[in-house]
């Protein structure tokens, strides 16, 4: 059992018979340590709704994570009606799931094997719930990164984004992307959607962005080309398959940080890089981005809603010496 700090930013229900509890709860952003106390210093996750109504994002920043010194990152956004619900029903099941696959895979540790297993299962238990929660149209892009010794291992499914903050040699900030986004804007992902009778079309009101629809219905329109949930399209190309890397951490490399495309609609990778560097302190590194964010998304559409907002920030090269139990 561990301990956890919980921060919520609205949307929170009561809805405890949908999904698993397990130690997260159903607060939108989740900082969890398998230790006596949640050590701030390592790492921080922040999350902000936007102005559509509930908050359909979730996070969490897992301390311990299998090891004594790892971790797991994870940024759940979730679309459709019911997001609010699969965001959270992923971001606290799957990461027991997670575990056992990794155990289960412990001596080869290939890392897209469990991956993938991992999604596709959690994809199935979504599923299941068909009779509770509809997730024909529903569903949440994820991305999740574990820590494990001196190296990051990261999966995909959607438009949110991994980066790692580090300094070059000459003390410059230097990012390096991990993920790419999983839209129906790339031409590898357009193509296996249209083979199987999948329709990728942009609003006349939209040009700039390209959704998934179905063959002969205009709906439901989705805007990224992998996720959970979603089923009315699992047939015609949308994939619940991640896409998955490993990253080696080197001295230079300082911070891990995953967030929603509600980030990175309006910040580059070097605009969150600089804010994270001139954070005073880890503990307030992802509430300082989701700020900035904010202000961005006011500055450059002023008449639109602001999207929800989730970051998780962990510091990599600090060692984590856990506190012994009393």
């Amino acid at each position: 059992m561990g301990f956890c700090f919980c921060l919520s930013s609205g949307g929170s229900t009561d809805r405890n018979q949908i999904y698993e509890i397990n130690d997260y709860g159903q607060e939108n952003a989740v900082l969890y340590s398998e230790q006596l106390e949640v050590p701030q210093d390592f790492g921080s996750v922040s999350s902000l709704a936007g102005g559509k109504g509930f908050n359909q994002d979730a996070a969490i920043l897992h301390l311990g994570y299998g090891t004594e010194e790892g971790a797991l990152c994870g940024v759940f956004d979730g679309h459709g009606e019911k997001g609010e619900l699969v965001s959270k029903i992923v971001r606290n099941q799957l990461p027991s799931l997670l575990l056992g696959h990794m155990n289960n895979h412990s001596v080869t540790r290939d890392w897209k094997l469990i991956c993938e297993t991992t999604c596709l299962a959690m994809d199935k238990r979504i599923l299941k719930l068909k009779n509770t929660i509809d997730c024909s149209s529903s569903g949440t892009a994820a991305v999740f990164a574990v820590k494990h010794g001196n190296q990051v291992m990261v999966a995909n499914l959607g438009d949110s984004r991994a980066i790692m903050i580090g300094t070059s040699e000459n003390g410059e900030t230097e990012v390096v992307q991990l993920t790419s986004d999983l839209k129906p804007s790339v031409l590898s992902e357009a193509e296996r959607i249209r083979k199987r009778n999948g329709r990728v079309l942009a609003l006349e009101a939209e040009p700039h962005i390209l959704r998934v629809w179905l063959p002969h219905e205009n709906r439901p329109g989705l805007a990224m080309s992998r996720a959970f949930g979603d089923f009315v399209l699992k047939s015609y190309g949308v994939i619940a398959t991640p896409e998955v890397s490993t990253h080696q951490i080197t001295s230079r490399d300082q911070f891990l940080l995953l967030a929603s495309d509600g980030v990175w609609d309006v910040l580059s990778n070097e605009e969150v890089a600089k804010v994270v560097m001139n954070s005073a302190n880890e503990a307030g590194a992802a509430n300082a981005v989701t700020e900035a964010a904010a202000n961005a998304w006011r500055q450059k559409y002023p008449t639109a809603k602001v999207d929800d907002i989730t970051v998780v920030c962990l510091s990599v090269n600090k060692r984590h010496v856990p506190q012994p139990r009393i």
